[in-house]
Formats: structure tokens, sequence, C-alpha cells
């Protein structure tokens, strides 16, 4: 049996989904044969997910989205693989007090963070996005990294994606040089491009407490931002606007895309590479995956898809474990998912649920065991 499962957001870690799925298993078949690959998209817990595979920790202390120091871990292997999630600096839960800054959240700390990555001797880097407090299309990233954003008086801009209106010059000339010789993976499950109805800021600011107005700032700002780059870039700046994740996390995408010269690869794809997946499919007869939900949106990226696309492939049956169900048997159908076990058919209170999040688990596996391995 593998369990290659994402965690249940609010609830379980990737580690411990995988714990709790393997007790119930052997309640109901002592002694079964379980290996575990925890896994997730590039989004938050993707470095949770690499140090449970072998990689060391490391931390770093950088700046967080509003300007606060926060302590950040990113993840490295002995071959110079580091895998860096912009979460760990700049994201949601790094908000004081929860509360928004949807103009001025800033990036800065997740330039810091690469910089940590590269100065504990990262050759290559995973870039995993998502889960932002921020909207400043990687620009404080850029500056940490060595670029320069001024304003009409030759001053830096201010932080966050609103400030960005105000850019007159960019100069990209000082990143650091170790950059070029690093290759880096921008591992991302968001397609969308920068700006426009389904770029970063229409999209996923109001999640970030963005109302109309700050919507429509921030979206002509980061248009702004891409035309002085390309004064100052080329074409490129243009064409990487408008190319599959730029969008990502409040545009650091295009960050990424047009001035760390990454390479946009659906999230769950890389991961699944760099933690190992396919060594130990090569050994399962059976798999089990899952997440915190199983809805539209795992279909279109999410670590449950991708994990049974390549089980699929492999000719072997795929059941899903979730906190709770909104596909219907015809959609899992089409994703390779024979069947899905949600927490929910055994707790309907959604609070208990979470709070009895493992031992309401370790029910559903051992239920999923007598069903398919009895």
């Amino acid at each position: 049996m593998l369990i290659a499962a994402d965690k249940f957001k609010g609830s379980l870690t990737a580690v411990e989904v995988a714990e709790h799925v393997t007790a119930g298993l052997r309640r109901a078949v002592p002694g079964l044969d379980v290996a575990a690959v925890p896994v997730a998209d590039g989004g938050d817990g993707t470095v949770a997910a690499a140090l449970a595979a072998g990689f060391t920790r490391h931390e770093a202390r950088v700046t967080g989205p509003t300007g606060a120091p926060v302590t950040a871990t990113f993840a490295l292997r002995a071959d110079g693989t580091a895998v860096v999630e912009m979460a760990e600096a700049s994201g949601l839960q790094h908000l004081p007090g929860g509360v928004f800054a949807p103009l001025t959240a800033t990036t800065y700390g997740t330039g810091e963070l690469l910089l940590a990555a590269l100065d504990a001797g990262a050759t290559s880097i995973v870039f995993g996005v998502g889960g932002s407090a921020t909207t400043d299309g990687g620009a404080g990233m850029l500056a940490a990294l060595g670029a320069r954003f001024l304003d009409a008086d030759g001053q830096p801009v201010g932080p966050g994606g609103g400030p960005l209106r105000e850019l007159a010059t960019a100069d990209l000339s000082g990143l650091d040089p170790r950059l070029a010789r690093t290759g880096i993976v921008l591992a991302s499950d968001v397609d969308n491009p920068l700006t426009g109805p389904k770029g970063a800021p229409a999209v996923y600011g109001p999640q970030k407490g963005a109302d109309e107005d700050d919507v429509a700032t921030l979206d002509a700002a980061l248009a702004h931002y891409a035309e002085v780059l390309e004064r100052a870039v080329g074409p490129k700046a243009a064409e990487y606007a408008l190319a599959p994740g730029a969008g990502a996390a409040g545009g650091i995408g295009y960050g990424a895309l047009v001035g760390l010269d990454a390479a946009f690869r659906p999230g769950i794809d890389v991961m699944l590479d760099v933690l190992g997946f396919g060594p130990a499919l090569a050994k399962a007869t059976f798999v089990i995956t899952g997440e915190g939900s199983l809805d539209e949106q795992t279909l279109h990226g999410k670590a449950p898809a991708g994990v049974a696309a390549a089980a699929r492939a492999a000719g072997l049956d795929v059941v899903a474990v979730c906190g709770r169900l909104q596909l219907p048997q015809e959609a899992l159908d089409r994703a390779g998912i024979r069947r899905a076990y949600a927490l929910t058919d055994l707790e309907s209170d959604p609070a208990r649920c979470m709070a009895e999040a493992g031992p309401l688990l370790e029910r559903a596996a051992e239920s999923l065991a007598r069903d398919f391995l009895v």
C-alpha cells in the first residue's frame, strides 16, 4: 500500500495523514506493508513534504509581508536541490492579527529566503508558490535579490503592489549573479496571467482583502509594472505577463519568470519528481491519496489528481480519503479515483470533524481496508 496524500488544511499535516491512515489500515489488516510519500502541490506544506522525504531543514530570519521579521523554513538536499516555499516568508499566516494589507504586502522576505538558500549551497531551486498575502508581482522579491525599482524622483517605490503605479524605472542588472547559475522551477497549480479578468488581482485579490477599488488599483499597477519592465528588459516582459503561472501568488510567478528565468511546471508534477514518488509507485500494488477537500479545484492540478493520474498510468487502483467530498462519482472516475472516503460521512459537524480529524481518518481507513483488502 502506498499512501501519497496532501495535508488536510487546518487539521493534519501530510505526514500526520499518512500516520493515521496507516494505523486505520493495520487495524483491519495487521502487518499490512505500507509505504508513505507525503505530497504537496507547490503551495503551503511543500517544504514539510520535502523534509519528510529526507531533505535537511534550514531556517532564516526574513521580512514578513507587512515588514515585521518572521522565521521561515526551507529544505535542502545534499545534491544542492532546495525547496523554497514563498508562503513561509510572505504567506497569509504571517499577517499580524490576520489583518489584510492588499495594497502594501510585500514579497521582499521571499527574496531573502531565496538568498538564504543560495548561501546554504543550493544549485537548483524548486520554488513553490501559493498561500500568499501579497499582490506585488514579485517586485519585493526581486528587490531583495538586487533589482532596483525607482519612482520619478529616483527613490525606491514603497512596498506592495499599490505603489507600483508610481514606478518610473526598473533595473535588474544588480540581481545576485548566482541566480544565473541556478536552475529555478516555478512550481504552482495556478496558470492565470498577471492581469486582466483572470489575472492575479481580479481572481485572488479578494482572498487577500482587496475590495473592488483595490482590485482595480492593483490591476492597473501591475500592468504598469509590466510596461516598465518591458522597457528595461525587452519584449519578454510583456510575453511573460500573459504566460501561464504569471499570476500565481499575487504575480510572484511573473517576477520569477521575467527576473529569475524560472521554468513554470505544474506543482504536483515537480513535487512528485522531487519527493521520490516514482520509485515508491513502482513497488506499490494499491495507492491511497487525498486532501482536506476533494472538490472542483482538485481536478485542476491539485495533489490527488496528480497522484491518481500517475497511478492510473501504472495500472494501479487509487482510492482517496478527504475531510469533505464535493465531487460526484463520475468526476472521481474521470480522475482515476475509484472511491473517496470523507470524514464528514462519519461526523457531520464540521468543527468536530476538523478537531477529531485523526481518529476519524483512522476509522475511514479501516473501512477502506475492509472494502478493498479483506
